[in-house]
């Protein structure tokens, strides 16, 4: 009976409870980075959502309104204050996302071997990179376009008989609806991850996921129905990323397929000169 080296995997004969203390020891960790950084989000609470209203003060001058101002309002007393703690408690996930890996990884490594380890650690980089595209394409394109769409329905009222409409999004509203799409994309931006990890382990191929391309076309625009507003500009906004994304996915799980075959004709290579 062949045994590990010691260097493939830390084994540890350390009984449940010395588990259980050591899942209590990273999840302090983890809850205190996320109230750190909670705190320091809603500190700055209103300059951060000052930073979320440019995309809606980008769509204004796209539709060409001129205002000096561009004006949100709160119906309820608390509302703007819970709003800040929204504000908060997504923005802290956000920023202490890197501690929160860290100590999930840190949980975990002793049980991997070491070549698991090393492939584990593009993961934990790659997530939040590409959940940030996601928010960057929200910020900067998305919300401006759907914010446009939006303001074209108004009504100036300068017509004989035609009533004045003006938009006045209310602060947990429009607030509800970036962090929303923000949300969205970001996980779906997590895709070839995703796949990534499911071809390393052997549950998928490059060719099964070629194979079910009609059903992922169908699927992503069922998603964007499910996580986007109800109009048709969102939710093809969001089907076609997660189209290319899906793409992206079945040319990472070929390379990966073509990497570890590589590898198998090395080992085969290496065992047959021995």
């Amino acid at each position: 009976m062949s045994r590990a080296e010691p260097d493939d995997i830390e084994a540890s004969s350390a009984p449940l409870i010395d588990h259980l203390i050591e899942l209590r020891t990273r999840l302090i960790w983890a809850l205190a980075g996320f109230f750190a950084a909670f705190l320091l989000c809603f500190f700055f609470a209103k300059e951060l959502f000052n930073l979320l209203v440019v995309p809606y003060q980008v769509a204004v001058s796209w539709a060409g309104i001129t205002e000096e101002h561009v004006q949100l309002i709160y119906t309820a007393p608390q509302e703007f204050f819970f709003t800040q703690v929204k504000i908060a408690a997504f923005g802290g996930l956000f920023l202490a996302f890197p501690i929160i890996a860290i100590q999930i990884y840190k949980f975990v490594a002793p049980g991997l071997y070491k070549t698991e380890r090393s492939a584990f650690l593009p993961f934990l980089v790659a997530t939040p990179l590409l959940f940030l595209a996601g928010a960057a394409l929200v910020y900067f394109f998305f919300t401006p376009m759907v914010m446009w769409f939006f303001l074209s329905m108004q009504q100036s009222g300068a017509e004989p008989g035609q009533a004045s409409i003006q938009l006045l999004p209310k602060v947990s509203e429009y607030l509800s609806l970036i962090m929303g799409l923000i949300f969205a994309f970001g996980m779906v931006f997590q895709l070839p991850v995703v796949t990534s990890l499911l071809v390393r382990a052997g549950i998928v191929t490059s060719e099964g996921l070629a194979g079910k391309r009609k059903w992922a076309i169908v699927l992503a625009f069922i998603a964007a129905a499910i996580l986007t507003p109800p109009d048709p500009l969102s939710q093809i906004g969001l089907a076609l990323p997660t189209i290319l994304l899906y793409e992206i996915s079945i040319i990472t799980a070929r390379l990966i397929e073509r990497k570890r075959a590589e590898a198998l004709r090395e080992s085969d290579a290496s065992t047959d000169s021995v």
